[in-house]
């Protein structure tokens, strides 16, 4: 079977390595490049610590195992002394100020009814897992089982694996799907037509606009995230921290500016500092008030950073859903049509699953978990992108 994968981001590349490796001719297909939009504008979460029990927590979950597999698998097979992924498993501290800390611990005892590890941190062992937070931090709650990626490193990695296994790479655009009797017979380029038994769409914030081109709708909406990156320092942050009000941000429906702070170091010694989540299109305007809100949290929870030197600032588009779950199958009406698209800032985390959830959808490959929630065909993803 000849499938095309629209879009070379992290969860473009996952769906080409696993439909690889479960049988079928691969193309993909991306106007820019391996992670040229969305991946290579984000942190490299692989989190289980801001998701509430449900489906998407229990994806989390299993994704967090397959990336550990996954990045030594990769790993394995780099250049030496060239990172395949700087895969970390360093873990995560959520934390909270008084007024917050009876919500962080309900919070956090319900995940462990799921499965999830989460300890909650006495003054001492706070101290000691991150020594330069802010007096006045309240409560922590350690998440083993947070991890990182360096985002472009890991979605390059996936699809030269993929290409190695036979996989193609074409930089080109989609500017027409090719329809008949309701089912996928390939795309259309500038280059002329491909043919295909199937297509993935992977295009993240654009999968509503290329779900369109084949006449489906699929309700996907860009949400901008912006992140600042200091200088290179001596290591003082050692886990991924963040304020509790994260997961309320990640969770809202707001189109609204909402900012959270998140704070961690990189192998490199730059320290990232996030986030903010805004519904604005595709604007590229106003990015001052998030960063200037941003840097005002994060120096609040780690008072250091107020005389540390910024080395640049970055945004980005999240591909959103409605519901915050993504959309991983098959269409609701285009026989022949997949999508694997919306999940915001969790696509670095939860690719590998989705990939899987792909190869099942379009070959019949075993399922990692039950995919029903996160079929294309529900009623919340069926209306029109605003």
């Amino acid at each position: 079977m000849r499938v095309i994968v629209i879009g070379a981001g992290a969860v473009g590349a996952a769906c080409a390595l696993s439909l690889t490796e479960a049988g079928a001719e691969v193309i993909v297909l991306d106007r820019v490049g391996v992670a040229g939009e969305t991946s290579s504008r984000c942190e490299g979460n692989i989190l289980v610590s801001d998701k509430e029990p449900g489906a998407e927590a229990l994806m989390a979950v299993e994704a967090n195992r397959a990336w550990r597999v996954l990045a030594e698998r990769l790993d394995a097979d780099r250049v030496p002394g060239q990172p395949a992924t700087e895969f970390e498993a360093k873990g995560g501290v959520v934390v909270a100020f008084e007024g917050g800390t009876a919500a962080l611990e309900r919070f956090a005892a319900s995940q462990r009814e799921i499965g999830i590890r989460a300890d909650v941190l006495d003054e001492q062992a706070l101290r000691a897992a991150e020594p330069h937070l802010a007096a006045d931090v309240a409560l922590g709650v350690h998440y083993p089982d947070d991890a990182q990626v360096q985002p472009s490193l890991a979605t390059q990695a996936m699809l030269a694996r993929a290409r190695h296994l036979g996989a193609h790479l074409r930089i080109t655009e989609v500017v027409e799907g090719v329809v008949e009797a309701d089912r996928v017979r390939g795309v259309e380029t500038p280059e002329g037509r491909i043919e295909a038994d199937a297509v993935v769409n992977c295009a993240g914030p654009w999968a509503g606009e290329a779900a369109a081109l084949f006449g489906a709708g699929l309700d996907i909406r860009p949400r901008r995230g912006t992140i600042l990156v200091t200088t290179a320092m001596p290591q003082r942050v050692f886990h991924k921290v963040y304020d509790a009000d994260y997961v309320g941000a990640v969770g809202s429906g707001d189109a609204a500016l909402q900012t959270s702070t998140v704070v961690e170091s990189t192998p490199a010694g730059t320290v990232l500092i996030g986030s903010s989540r805004e519904r604005v299109g595709f604007s590229e305007d106003g990015l001052l008030a998030p960063l200037a809100e941003i840097a005002a949290k994060a120096t609040r929870l780690f008072p250091f950073l107020r005389d540390t030197m910024l080395l640049r600032t970055y945004f980005g588009f999240r591909p959103y859903a409605p519901d915050h779950l993504p959309a991983i199958g098959a269409d609701a009406r285009i026989a022949g049509l997949f999508h694997a698209a919306g999940h915001e800032g969790a696509g670095i985390g939860l690719a590998p699953t989705t990939g899987a959830l792909i190869a099942h959808a379009v070959l019949g490959a075993p399922a990692p978990l039950d995919p029903t929630p996160f079929l294309p065909s529900r009623s919340s993803l069926q209306g029109v992108a605003a």
